[in-house]
């Protein structure tokens, strides 16, 4: 047993260095060749009243999930929209500091505890949250070609995105079409033979129950519409602070940057997703014209403005949550101290 735990930590520990090294590789790509002193010029001509207005844009496109999430809930159990708002800016927040988008299993650990739930049954409301972005990060890529050109690597990122989401509607549809009783039915020890499986077998069992209950329901439906508020007030922000640092980039232009970065920053990573924003933001707007001095200081400007919110907003919404910053830490770590023991 003592042995063990170690090896668990220098695990943990590697994921986490992971992370570190590709935000190094990033930041390292985008300053390599550029002149500081240009850079800071870029930075003085941005125009605070588009980019406040960027920022509201980016506040209206989480609150809407918060919304989202709200009507996903609703089989598990019933919270104010606030509530479910506070949480998506509580795991905002918690994202800013922590690495691996470990905000996603506070803000479901805060909701379980308010509904009260166990922490499985709100899963399956994250899971169809994260299908319906897909859905319709999808669709706007083949909007965005359907009005400018595109890169070939983002096309075919968009075809190979198109091809997960119909796997998850066809899972999705399966596990609504499945009978219950399967499901409700317990993995026994001489079925499965490992203690691992029958761990393994009820998560699956929970989560196909919980997707089964938020169905194609009225509210699964207005959830999937206020899906397309969230990417639309997201573009609009991007946008709009393009507009405020001096880029003539048409929305679809706009709207095509932002789908390369949430795309490039899709797979958790360092705290912030610092590095890997940086990396996808220059990258795409020097696919359109974009000198990359003035790139990469845009992708410092429009990184610490996206933060704004989420440090303000999220520190807020953890103040009034009931629990502490230390506290989230000591309840993210025996989580994972369970998970651990449970392999």
């Amino acid at each position: 047993m003592n042995d063990a735990g170690p090896e668990l930590t220098g695990q943990k520990r590697s994921k986490y260095i992971f992370g570190y090294l590709l935000a190094g590789a990033g930041l390292v790509w985008v300053f390599h060749d550029i002149k500081i002193s240009e850079m800071w010029e870029h930075m003085a001509r941005i125009s605070w009243g588009l980019a406040i207005l960027g920022l509201f844009f980016d506040t209206l496109c989480y609150c809407c999930q918060g919304l989202r999430w709200n009507l996903l809930l609703r089989p598990t159990g019933r919270l104010p929209v606030l509530r479910t708002i506070q949480a998506v800016f509580v795991g905002l927040f918690i994202n800013e500091f922590i690495p691996m988008r470990l905000g996603e299993v506070v803000r479901g650990y805060l909701v379980s505890r308010w509904i009260p739930a166990k922490f499985i049954s709100v899963l399956p409301s994250i899971i169809v949250e994260r299908l319906f972005d897909a859905v319709w990060l999808s669709v706007g890529i083949g909007l965005t070609a359907m009005f400018l050109p595109l890169p070939k690597n983002l096309v075919h990122a968009g075809n190979i995105l198109g091809a997960v989401v119909l796997s998850g509607a066809g899972l999705f549809i399966y596990l609504l079409l499945h009978k219950k009783d399967s499901f409700a039915e317990p993995l026994s020890e001489k079925r499965t033979g490992s203690r691992l499986l029958r761990l393994l077998g009820g998560f699956i069992r929970h989560l196909a129950q919980g997707l089964k209950a938020i169905g194609l329901t009225g509210t699964s439906y207005t959830a999937f519409g206020v899906s397309i508020f969230v990417m639309g007030f997201q573009i609009l922000s991007f946008w709009t602070l393009t507009l405020s640092y001096g880029f003539h980039l048409s929305f679809w232009a706009g709207a095509a940057v932002l789908l390369i970065i949430v795309l490039g920053t899709a797979i958790p990573n360092a705290p912030a997703n610092v590095g890997s924003f940086q990396f996808f933001c220059v990258l795409g707007l020097t696919l359109f014209g974009v000198d990359k001095t003035a790139a990469a200081a845009f992708s410092l400007v429009v990184f610490f403005l996206f933060a704004i919110p989420f440090w303000g907003i999220g520190f807020l919404a953890l103040s009034y949550s009931g629990m502490t910053f230390s506290t989230i830490r000591s309840e993210i770590k025996r989580l994972q101290t369970i998970q651990d023991q449970d392999r």
